[in-house]
């Protein structure tokens, strides 16, 4: 993974954020945040690891009144061991908590709950049972996210969604050991994994999977397997040129306005231009008469000519 280039403008869409959020996860974040809603699910929203705040933004999105967003993130502060000051200083340079909240704020009104600590001062300041989804997405080594997930498992309501973050790739063993034995030995169930992420809950998975499973039957552009290991059902989905969902522009959008030209300027131009010659009335019956392809080879002919 390497480090997204970063500016001092504020993004004008979502896209224009640097980060990695791929559209299927921005839709499968989207569904089960609105599926809460829509059963009045209420709990506070966590998100461990924000890099520029491509996903926080998202998930502010969904905020509900009454309930509180709290990111956190190394920032530019110091980590807690040498691994982790590595990781931080290869991957995640450029970032600073001046650029994610620019980022944020280009979206929102106003900040979540920043703690700019590692994560696992979280426990410490988000209290037990009190959020409905949380996103880990912060170191990659073995240690660090087998605490993050224990702090998720505390922290969320009995029937929350925890969405572990790069799961699979080649690069984050540590994740993956993390994350498949929470699954194995730590009452973690998973309820389906994108090419990315892990999304699982410690509640009943099985409503939610049987609901996800009918909205993605009616997509096109969403690859779909199901599978059984270890007696838990794994629904894998992956993209198919899929578009990333609808969301607020920036406040700070300015709309392109198509720029047209006086209609003066138009008509004095249209007049300026030079009139072709009507084709004579041979020309017109050679072209009626003739096969299109001898047409064209007079017309090739003829250009060659002027």
């Amino acid at each position: 993974m390497t480090n997204a280039q970063v500016t001092d403008k504020h993004p004008g869409e979502l896209a224009d954020v640097p980060g990695w959020f791929p559209a299927l996860d921005q839709m499968l974040f989207t569904w089960f945040l609105e599926r809460q809603q829509q059963l009045g699910t209420r709990g506070d929203l966590l998100e461990l690891g924000v890099y520029l705040g491509k996903s926080a933004i998202l998930l502010g999105h969904h905020l509900q009144p009454g309930e509180t967003f709290t990111v956190c993130d190394l920032f530019e502060g110091d980590a807690p061991d040498g691994a982790n000051q590595a990781e931080a200083a290869k991957s995640y340079s450029s970032l600073t908590r001046q650029a994610f909240e620019r980022n944020y704020l280009s979206f929102h009104d106003s900040l979540p709950t920043v703690i700019a600590a590692p994560s696992s001062v979280v426990p410490e300041r988000v209290a037990p049972g009190t959020c409905r989804f949380v996103h880990i997405d912060a170191s990659h080594l073995y240690e660090h996210v087998y605490g993050d997930i224990g702090a998720a498992h505390d922290i969320l309501r009995p029937d929350g969604i925890v969405v572990l973050d790069d799961f699979r790739s080649e690069h984050t063993p540590g994740v993956s050991v993390a994350a498949w034995e929470a699954v194995l030995n730590r009452g973690l169930r998973p309820i389906c994994l994108s090419t990315q992420k892990l999304y699982g809950t410690w509640g009943d998975p099985e409503p939610l999977q049987e609901e996800l499973l009918h909205m993605l039957r009616q997509r096109t552009d969403v690859g779909l397997s199901v599978q059984e290991a270890a007696g838990h059902r794994l629904i894998r989905t992956r993209s198919r040129g899929m578009k990333p969902p609808p969301f607020p522009t920036s406040r700070h959008y300015v709309a392109p306005v198509p720029v047209q030209a006086p209609a003066t300027e138009v008509a004095e131009a249209r007049a300026a231009r030079p009139a072709r010659p009507a084709p004579s009335r041979t020309r017109r019956i050679v072209r009626d008469l003739l096969p299109p392809v001898v047409t064209r080879a007079v017309r090739r002919a003829r250009a060659k000519r002027s």
